[in-house]
């Protein structure tokens, strides 16, 4: 019996806030020194989205509901073998499963549901690339999906000196003959940068969670080289898995961290990032690990794309780690 070995996108969905906080309304804005408040203000971040009253597993939850009731979800015996759940930035529950609970508000029944996690951004293309791996590996599965849900990891949103975080979550599931296609993908850590940013939980209430950075310009130098050197590379390396060159690609998608990376990935790739993703950070914030999903998710509902087009998608945090992906239309 013969299985197909192309996997690829099923269906995608996603869950974004109606109401959008103008950026210098959030409440934690006032009280930003004269360099945070000028770093958010040239962040490229015009509104950010604000889901009150939920939990990023409540969102990852939702997400997942409303991709299962969806006409172009799988169902049968596709419906989804595996649940992977992408890390949020601080789970809900210590001790508990927040991947289990997913499962179990969506009612997928016998489906093997874990997270993925300690990645960040990079998470969603890790998660993509293991759910590829999974489907190769035993012909008997049929559907992996994969979750997240975004929200700021205390109640402050500005994450000096990173980007401003908004609200969001997708679900999206990988199958055999699915379109676009998984057509290459590398991906690396660096475990030095491990402990650049930290919350000390133990020691506060949730209310009183802060985000820490351990050193600014360890974060914008060292690490911005070392994303430098290895994206750099790990493009070629993608596409010449891939068998083509940069002229074969139709466009290129990142994460919505600031407007100026991608002004540097620009400059540093010789290749054009897609406008969907400036406007989604204008609108929505950083979304975490959604980000890449949702713009993809846009330019592929576009309709400017034709069959056979190929997408590059780049995706880093500051953990350290790097994702390059090569999709297929």
């Amino acid at each position: 019996m013969s299985h197909d070995t192309t996997i690829g996108i099923g269906a995608v969905h996603t869950v974004l806030p109606t109401v959008r906080t103008p950026l210098d309304e959030l409440p934690e804005f006032a009280g930003l020194t004269p360099e945070e408040a000028e770093f958010a203000r040239g962040s490229g971040i015009g509104t950010v989205g604000v889901l009150e009253d939920t939990t990023a597993g409540d969102l990852a939850a939702r997400a997942v509901r409303g991709l299962l009731d969806r006409p172009d979800a799988p169902g049968g015996s596709a419906r989804p073998d595996t649940l992977v759940l992408v890390g949020p930035r601080a789970p809900d529950v210590l001790l508990g499963s927040d991947a289990c609970r997913v499962q179990a508000e969506a009612k997928l029944d016998g489906t093997f549901a874990f997270t993925l996690d300690g990645l960040g951004c990079t998470g969603s293309s890790a998660a993509w690339a293991l759910g590829r791996d999974l489907l190769l590996a035993d012909p008997s599965r049929q559907s992996v999906l994969i979750a997240h849900g975004s929200r700021p990891t205390g109640l402050d949103r500005v994450r000096y000196p990173v980007t401003v975080i908004g609200d969001g979550a997708y679900a999206m599931t990988l199958v055999r003959g699915g379109r676009p296609v998984l057509r290459a993908h590398r991906q690396e850590t660096d475990g030095t940068f491990h402990d650049l940013f930290r919350v000390d939980y133990k020691q506060v209430p949730y209310y009183e969670w802060r985000e820490e950075c351990a050193s600014p310009d360890r974060y914008r130098f060292e690490l911005a080289m070392n994303s430098r050197m290895r994206l750099s590379r790990m493009v070629d390396e993608v596409l010449a898995d891939a068998g083509v060159d940069k002229g074969a690609v139709a466009t290129t998608l990142m994460q919505n961290v600031t407007a100026s990376a991608y002004q540097f990935y620009e400059t540093l790739l010789g290749l054009s990032v897609h406008p969907v993703c400036g406007e989604h950070l204008a609108a929505y914030g950083h979304l975490g690990a959604m980000d890449v999903v949702l713009n993809l998710d846009a330019l592929l509902a576009s309709g400017e794309l034709a069959p056979g087009d190929l997408v590059l998608v780049l995706n880093n945090s500051p953990v350290a780690a790097w994702a390059v992906t090569l999709w297929e239309v």
